[in-house]
């Protein structure tokens, strides 16, 4: 919660710059729906999950095949998002019976949201990798949190991505 506060803050702060009461009013507005929404919905299950690790490793190769096709071969992000996701969606169809393989288009795509990433934002593949291997333990630990909501892998992402750009700023 506290993540998406600060977001929209300065989110809300950039758009009105040049008006202080918008800006008031409507970060009291928006954090008012906010505590709402964490108070009062079911965001996730009373028991805690872990995602398997063999599961969350393929974030990071998500990860790289998206940003090599983004970075390197020039096809952009959102195609080469869109590449990554569909071959992902295929893997099931090796073994049909695998629960492994059902559970790693998930892991897959999750790992091409941090590969969509600007190359101003991302400007290495090292960092790609590092915000892949970020959002793989961030993946791997809100296996219960926020079901059956959208949104949750792009998040993750940007999660990821915003702590390694956090972290790298400082060096």
């Amino acid at each position: 919660m506290i993540i998406q506060i600060i977001l929209l803050v300065i989110t809300v702060k950039e758009k009105y710059e040049t008006d202080s009461f918008a800006t008031i009013v409507s970060l009291i507005i928006i954090s008012l729906i906010m505590f709402y929404g964490y108070k009062y919905l079911d965001l996730h299950h009373e028991e805690y999950a872990y995602e398997k690790v063999s599961v969350a490793l393929w974030v990071p190769l998500g990860t790289l095949i998206c940003y090599s096709l983004n970075a390197y071969c020039g096809l952009g992000s959102i195609l080469a998002a869109g590449i990554t996701g569909t071959v992902a969606s295929f893997l099931p169809l090796i073994n049909k019976q695998s629960d492994y393989l059902k559970k790693l288009p998930a892991a897959i795509y999750c790992g091409a949201f941090v590969g969509m990433s600007s190359t101003e934002i991302s400007p290495s593949i090292t960092f790609a990798i590092a915000a892949g291997s970020i959002t793989g333990i961030l993946y791997m630990l809100s296996k219960n949190l926020f079901l059956g909501l959208g949104g949750k892998l792009g998040t993750i992402a940007f999660i990821g991505v915003a702590v390694v750009y956090l972290i790298n700023s400082f060096y």
